[in-house]
């Protein structure tokens, strides 16, 4: 308890990488978070995949909370997907032009995300929904039909091609359902162990899923075991969405198409040493370290596990 106590007075600086004459030697880390190895890393050489107007509504905070209404406004910015980061500015992205405070606290991870039409909210056309690995839920307005589809295909695809496999389930006698923590680093497989991972990931999720499903909880049990039985299943379901997405996006060539070219009307995006490589260690990695703290019990607002987005 000691060790984890020490860990939280820390400041998210603690776990940021040494600086020389004013500069860091690597990559600053972004994020909103108290505990440093949960913020994830900017790298500003990274590849730019996507760019374009989004308009982004916030419907649930961390592990599913929903957002208060007061915070749940539509807002738009000028969206640029760079290396594993959905970046949300204010202004038109250029190159050369550092990015604000206030743009790297709007940024969004997408390692281990999967990004869908919105088919349960209504109100606005071109509607995407974005859930990360913290389970937060965000959606975005696209431009046309056309640019909703381009944006869930690529976003998917980095999540695919760059995401690291996650680490091995704790080892231990919990009665609560708490979900398995997801690295932010840049994975180092190449494509075929990537697809490989994916698959054998996709393998194990839907064996559980069925195991889950063959002992469902007496009636007589109480509340909270028939809750966490539920939010079991709406995790494995997801999850089983997720890798189904993942191992489709590779055996199209998912990989191989975000390496080689980017936007539509843009140059070939070539593949470099600052982009994330699926054959060679990122120049940028995200810390990540186990602690009490990252493995929290998802205990979102419950009536109804798949509510409809307001």
């Amino acid at each position: 308890m000691l060790r984890d106590d020490e860990e939280k007075k820390k400041s998210p600086s603690d776990g940021s990488d040494e600086k020389d004459n004013g500069q860091s030697k690597t990559a600053n880390r972004i994020g909103n978070s108290n505990n440093p190895f949960l913020d994830i890393p900017h790298d500003p050489n990274a590849a730019v995949y996507k760019t374009g107007f989004l308009a982004r509504k916030i419907h649930a905070d961390m592990d599913g909370k929903k957002t208060p209404r007061g915070k749940r406004g539509w807002k738009t910015f000028y969206a640029v997907l760079k290396g594993t980061v959905l970046y949300l500015q204010k202004d038109e992205y250029k190159p050369d032009k550092a990015l604000s405070e206030e743009d790297l606290k709007n940024a969004v991870s997408v390692h281990h995300s999967l990004a869908s039409k919105a088919t349960d909210y209504e109100k606005k056309p071109n509607v995407l929904k974005l859930k990360t690995a913290d389970w937060r839920v965000l959606l975005f307005q696209a431009q046309s039909p056309e640019e909703m589809e381009l944006w869930i295909n690529k976003i998917n695809s980095v999540a695919a091609v760059f995401s690291a496999p996650p680490f091995p389930a704790a080892i231990g006698s919990q009665k609560k359902f708490s979900r398995p923590l997801l690295p932010a680093s840049t994975t180092k497989l190449s494509q075929d162990d990537q697809l490989k991972s994916h698959e054998t990931k996709l393998k194990q999720i839907s064996t559980e899923l069925v195991e889950h499903r063959s002992y469902p909880p007496d009636k007589k049990l109480k509340g909270k075991e028939v809750e966490d039985y539920k939010l079991k299943d709406h995790y494995l379901e997801f999850e089983k969405t997720r890798y189904e997405t993942y191992v489709t996006l590779l055996k199209e060539g998912a990989g191989k198409e975000l390496l080689s070219t980017g936007e539509n009307d843009g140059p070939g995006l070539k593949k470099c040493h600052s982009s994330p490589s699926l054959n060679q260690e990122s120049p940028v990695s995200a810390k990540v370290k186990r602690n009490i703290s990252e493995r929290k019990d998802y205990r979102p607002e419950t009536p109804s596990l798949k509510q409809k987005v307001t």
